[in-house]
């Protein structure tokens, strides 16, 4: 519990992106409460991809290689065409030297929450309040307020300094700032199935992560230490337990791969699937980052990536506020951080799915042609990885005022 006398910054949401802004401000000595609707740690198992500059980001909390022994290293990535086979392989090598994790790495997000999570336990400064659910915020020139209900049906107000609204696609700190949530819901649900069945079996040339583009059903393949997951569109009329009923996921599966015997399933979630980015993550002394701030298609693994990208922005213009930086200071995070999200990664993922989706004949050998010519260029394909992997836009951002 901390006793520091100072307001604390109050954050909402203990997922990764919470838990980073969190541990990035207890080090540089600014007070924190943490605020999780969840009884615990959110085991959330969507994203697993962590991009390169995140890595490097992340190993200044000395989490990486921890990830790195829980995880799987993934050096390439590919487009494939369900009948013709890989059109492209991109290999991440080349982006060195400006990475020091040149590579994907799949490692469930939970697993760096529990990391960050057992070092904030450690920290005098931090205030860890799980089973409180956010339900009203508000601010004056002085400070922010915000109301929680509690497990046993109580409700109390928690006063600071700052508010941090890593909250998810529902933020309740959203709605203090006011923001719109402009953007596309995308008209099917993405189903994923973790399997124990090895695709290499069946395609010996599989890359760990692999999209593959077809007129009728694309889908993806994901590695993971223990698992492949394997993600497919489905119609979103369906009722929910059509849509993650066993039969569905056996008849995708034997789609992709047809086999003598039954898969085994060990894990299937359905989820809708948005394209939306707020129309401000400032206002005042409320922001929001993360899924909070913008949401997209998993097609690329820049979500997860994105809001971890946003905590470290965000910690680094607000402890120079509370040091006594001018308060506008927090717009620039906001104007770099949505232009990323506008201009990378919507753009990024909704390619993806173009490439994968499209059912006209010349405009997928356009498409093929096009990341053959990437591909087959040294200098493209360099461009096109450091773009992927979100090192440029990390770079691009800077130029913004």
């Amino acid at each position: 519990m901390s006793n520091d006398a100072r307001p604390p910054v109050i954050i909402v949401g203990a997922g990764p992106v919470g838990l980073v802004a969190a541990s990035l401000l207890v080090e540089e000595g600014v007070p924190v409460t943490l605020v999780e609707t969840c009884s615990e740690l959110p085991h959330d198992l969507r994203a697993s991809t962590f991009h390169p500059p995140t890595l490097d980001m992340l190993e200044r909390f000395g989490v990486v290689q921890s990830m790195i022994d829980q995880g799987l290293i993934c050096p390439t990535w590919q487009f494939r065409d369900r009948n013709e086979g890989v059109v492209a392989t991109f290999e991440l090598s080349r982006l060195l030297p400006d990475t020091r994790h040149p590579y994907r790495l799949q490692c469930e997000q939970w697993r760096l929450g529990e990391l960050l999570h057992a070092r904030l336990q450690k920290e005098p400064l931090a205030t860890i309040r799980f089973g409180a659910k956010a339900v009203a915020a508000r601010q004056s020139a002085a400070g922010v307020e915000i109301d929680v209900a509690t497990a046993d049906g109580k409700q109390e107000t928690l006063k600071g300094a700052f508010l941090v609204g890593a909250d998810g696609i529902g933020s309740i700190v959203r709605q203090a700032v006011g923001a719109a949530f402009d953007g596309i819901t995308i008209p099917e649900l993405f189903l994923t199935l973790s399997t124990t069945f090895d695709f290499r079996e069946a395609m010996p040339d599989l890359a760990n992560i692999c999209y593959l583009s077809d007129p009728k059903e694309w889908y993806v393949l994901i590695r993971t230490k223990r698992v492949w997951r394997a993600l497919f569109p489905v119609d979103a009329a369906l009722e929910d337990k059509d849509v993650t009923s066993p039969e569905r996921g056996e008849r995708l599966l034997q789609g992709a791969w047809r086999r003598s015997v039954p898969y085994e399933v060990t894990h299937r979630t359905a989820y809708r699937v948005h394209e939306r980015v707020a129309s401000t993550y400032v206002k005042g002394r409320i922001l929001i980052a993360g899924d909070a701030a913008h949401v997209n298609n998993p097609l690329g693994g820049m979500g997860l990536n994105g809001g971890i990208h946003d905590a470290f922005n965000l910690a680094e213009k607000l402890t120079a506020v509370i040091r006594g930086a001018p308060l506008e200071t927090l717009e620039r995070y906001s104007r770099q951080r949505r232009q990323v999200a506008l201009d990378v990664v919507q753009q990024t993922t909704l390619r993806n799915r173009a490439i994968l989706n499209t059912r006209e004949p010349e405009a997928r050998k356009a498409y093929y042609d096009d990341l053959r010519r990437i591909a087959d260029d040294p200098e493209k394909h360099r461009a096109y990885v450091m773009r992927t992997s979100m090192i440029q836009s990390l770079r691009d951002v800077e130029a913004v005022a």
